[in-house]
C-alpha cells in the first residue's frame, strides 16, 4: 500500500465525487478521499469537511489537490492546524490528481511523479 494518500477538494460535491470515481479506476490500492462542497451541499468548501477528511487518513502523508483558490485557502488553514503531513499540490486539479494516483498505484518513485506533475503546475 502506498505511503501517500490523495485528498480531493472541490467547490462542488459532484465534481469531487466524479474525480474520485475516475481516480479509483486507475488507482484502486491508493487511499483517495474527497472533501467537496459545503455541509448543506452548497457550492464552496468547508474547513470542517477538509479537516475531517485529513484526520481520517491512515497514511503518513497526504497529497491534496484542489480546484480553485479559495479551496487552497481552506487547505492552508487545515495544514496549519493538523499534525498530519499535508502537502498541497499546486497543479491542475483533474490531470494532476490523475497522474499522481496512477503513478502511486504503479509504485513510481516520488521523483518521477514530481517530474510528471511539474508541467501541470498552475501557480
Amino acid at each position: 500500500m502506498p505511503e501517500i494518500g490523495i485528498l480531493l477538494v472541490s467547490h462542488v460535491r459532484e465534481i469531487g465525487d466524479g474525480v474520485l470515481r475516475l481516480l479509483k479506476e486507475v488507482a484502486g490500492d491508493v487511499t483517495i478521499k474527497a472533501a467537496a462542497g459545503t455541509e448543506d451541499n452548497g457550492v464552496g468548501t468547508s474547513f470542517d469537511r477538509i479537516n475531517e477528511a485529513v484526520t481520517s487518513f491512515e497514511e503518513p502523508r497526504i497529497w491534496a489537490f484542489y480546484d480553485l483558490g479559495s479551496a487552497k485557502m481552506n487547505l492552508d488553514l487545515v495544514s496549519e492546524t493538523t499534525d498530519k503531513n499535508l502537502e498541497i499540490q499546486n497543479v491542475s486539479f483533474v490531470e494532476g490528481a490523475y497522474v499522481a494516483a496512477a503513478m502511486l498505484q504503479a509504485n513510481a518513485s516520488e521523483a518521477s511523479i514530481n517530474s510528471e506533475l511539474k508541467p501541470l503546475k498552475i501557480k
